[in-house]
């Protein structure tokens, strides 16, 4: 009867060390597939946002909804669905802590079009015990210009920007939260950048990135809804390519 050789130390090192080399050839493959995945999920749901608007225009004159309360203060600035009093009830959209998207949810075929898988890391923005649950439906940063707007007013709604993959759920204070700045070599997002109140958080703009390089240099992408509807990719960057005039139709 032969007897079966059993593998020596040395063969069962050079297996390990195969798999080892096969593991770290697909990990990184496999990251940015999901990656990819989850970057086509978030450009798909913010077409359906567009869509949403559209149907929403047709029954509202083309205007845009209006978040100011009775006293003229702009609301929706955060991240509920449900009224905190009463969690039973839809929220308002011009109470302060509700997000944008609540004003536009009726129209839209399902409310997970304002979520953004690629958005769930940054679930601690948010002291609220159910942010995890909220945040899947509050991605995206509205343009403050997008307020009680007409939409024929804009000459060229392919280059007027309604929404896009943000951390705040409102973007409204110039070069510190839009993706503008100041002029050539200046910094955009500053209050994201080094030495901002929200440094922590910049990793959730420039949100597709399979591998995080650098705190402020992440090679990431982030996706943009115009007014005319289509939805494309912008690339990190310091603004320079940015036009003020995407955010404020002029």
């Amino acid at each position: 009867m032969k007897r079966r050789r059993a593998f020596t130390l040395i063969e069962l090192l050079v297996v390990i060390a195969i798999i080892g080399l096969l593991l770290a050839i697909l990990v990184p493959s496999l990251a940015l597939a999901k990656e990819k995945a989850r970057e086509l999920i978030c450009k798909t749901h913010l077409r359906g946002v567009g869509l949403a608007l559209i149907v929403y225009f047709e029954g509202y004159d083309n205007r845009s909804y209006d978040f100011r309360d009775s006293s003229g203060n702009m609301q929706a600035n955060e991240f509920r669905w449900k009224d905190p009093a009463n969690p039973t009830q839809d929220i308002s959209p011009r109470h302060h802590e509700a997000y944008w998207g609540t004003a536009y949810k009726d129209y839209a075929e399902d409310p997970d079009v304002f979520g953004c898988p690629s958005f769930r890391a940054q679930d601690n923005i948010y002291s609220d015990p159910d942010a995890p649950e909220l945040l899947k439906q509050a991605s995206y940063g509205m343009n403050i210009h997008f307020n009680d707007l007409r939409v024929g007013e804009i000459k060229t709604p392919s280059l007027f920007i309604v929404t896009h993959d943000h951390v705040e759920p409102r973007v409204e204070q110039g070069s510190r939260d839009m993706l503008h700045n100041d002029g050539p070599g200046t910094m955009n997002i500053t209050d994201y950048r080094s030495g901002g109140g929200r440094a922590e958080f910049y990793g959730g703009v420039f949100r597709h990135s399979p591998k995080k390089k650098k705190q402020f240099e992440t090679g990431g992408r982030l996706n943009i809804l115009w007014l005319d509807g289509h939805v494309e990719m912008l690339a990190e960057t310091n603004g320079d390519n940015v036009r003020e005039s995407w955010y404020t139709g002029n």
